[in-house]
């Protein structure tokens, strides 16, 4: 038996009518591997050590884990003449490419903008109330690149937070061997980031969440990253705020008998190569097209240049899982709340309303996970390991804040009054006071 083989017959095989079904599908899902106690004891003192010392433990920091050989923090910036001078020197496709994604990421969340306005209305009795929307004044951008270079994580990060209207967009990358790739820094110069520093890891997060001599604080830090970055994020959060932590990526396929085999064998690969933690699922009513699908993963493994980490991912964490029809196969993607969901069926819009919670819905057999990864225009930050039940994918929306507006005047007698009794009765003085005094109940000043 060839190596593609075994590795695909060690993927899990489910059936959704079995007894153990549910227990099985559970242990799968389970994700467990951040925080072990040394881990969270390491990340906190790279944290107080950038915290109280800045400058001098941040280039200590990233001097031992990436390597840095500049002589200060101001070393690991990179200017703004270098990003435009990596955009000059791109191959003139993938540019393109970069900009083609740049404006439909653009298009798209500045019609998230358009739906987001601040609005206000006066109710009977002549008050105004309402909400007035503004964006914050600094982000972080955390871009990985520690094992891989991803300018499409500039792009997905940075636009819709100029879209927003963020002052200043601070961008945090890791290089280890000192250089940062080529294609990072010109998407930073397509998507307008301000300042860039080749800076990764726990280090980098507590820099944006404190500031130090160089690096100013933020209020907000977004981006995906490894293991480090995410207890990172954990430890800061209330301190700045994030967009998420993120697991391991995932996609569950939910696909019929019109499917294209060899096309799901390829979505389901796009998922695993990512890491060896990722998670390929397929649900399926034909066991036909599964069977179909696993032979196509065998033929088509060995030529995958990530043939290792996908064999491993598909492995521990991958699965095919028949059941006896599509509404089964939604009820199951509900279950998972799925980072992302791709419905290979011939007629997705008859399983659109029953679908529950995704991180993003792909619709139809020409519509992989991919595409939303790079070119589609949302954003491809998205909610993991089951997240997607009460969280959504990075937008505007992340990078604004809402105020309430309460205009309020003499003649509001009702309200007064409510807000005297109401304060008496949670027996705070102090409150029905400042109310009573405004609107007298019945001539009565007391509270």
């Amino acid at each position: 038996m060839s190596v593609s083989a075994s590795a695909i017959d060690a993927m899990t095989a489910l059936d959704a009518g079995s007894p153990d079904f549910d227990s099985r599908l559970q242990a799968l899902l389970d994700w467990s591997e951040v925080s072990d106690s040394a881990l969270e004891h390491q990340v906190a003192a790279i944290i107080a050590a950038v915290r109280d010392l800045g400058d001098t433990a941040l280039l200590d920091y990233s001097r031992h884990f990436d390597g840095a050989q500049a002589d200060s923090v101001a070393g690991l910036e990179i200017s703004g003449d270098a990003l435009q001078a990596a955009l000059q020197s791109l191959d003139t496709d993938l540019r393109a490419a970069l900009e083609l994604a740049a404006g439909r990421i653009r298009d798209y969340h500045e019609r998230q903008l358009a739906q987001a306005p601040s609005w206000s209305y006066r109710d009977a009795g002549g008050n105004e109330l309402g909400q007035r929307v503004r964006p914050i004044t600094r982000a972080g951008l955390y871009v990985p690149g520690g094992k891989a270079a991803y300018p499409s994580s500039v792009l997905m990060t940075a636009i819709p937070a100029r879209v927003a209207g963020v002052e200043e967009l601070i961008m945090v990358s890791p290089a280890p061997d000192g250089t940062p790739n080529p294609a990072v820094l010109a998407a930073a110069a397509i998507a307008g980031v301000d300042r860039v520093f080749v800076i990764g890891g726990a280090q980098a997060i507590a820099a944006l969440a404190f500031g130090t001599e160089t690096i100013p604080r933020v209020d907000k830090i977004v981006g995906p990253g490894n293991k480090y970055v995410a207890e990172a994020k954990r430890q800061v959060f209330g301190r700045v705020g994030l967009d998420m932590i993120a697991g391991p990526s995932e996609v569950l396929i939910i696909a019929d008998d019109s499917a294209n085999p060899e096309w799901l064998a390829a979505d389901l690969f796009s998922q695993a190569e990512h890491d060896e933690n990722a998670q390929a699922l397929l649900v399926s009513d034909s066991a036909a097209l599964i069977g179909a699908t696993r032979a196509a993963m065998a033929r088509l493994l060995d030529g995958m240049p990530r043939a290792d980490i996908i064999a491993a991912s598909i492995a521990s964490r991958g699965a095919t899982i028949v059941c006896n029809d599509l509404a089964a196969a939604v009820a199951i993607s509900n279950r998972v709340a799925p980072e992302h969901l791709q419905l290979a069926v011939a007629d997705p819009d008859a399983l659109l309303d029953d679908i529950g919670s995704a991180g993003a819905i792909f619709c139809g057999h020409y519509c992989p996970e991919a595409v939303g990864d790079y070119a589609a225009g949302p954003s491809h930050v998205l909610p993991t390991a089951g997240t997607a039940r009460f969280s959504s994918p990075l937008g505007v929306y992340d990078f604004q804040t809402r105020s309430s507006l309460l205009r309020v005047g003499a003649a509001a007698q009702d309200i007064g009054n409510a807000t005297t009794t109401i304060a008496r009765s949670e027996r705070l003085a102090a409150h029905a006071l400042s109310a009573a005094l405004r609107w007298p109940d019945k001539g009565d000043g007391d509270a």
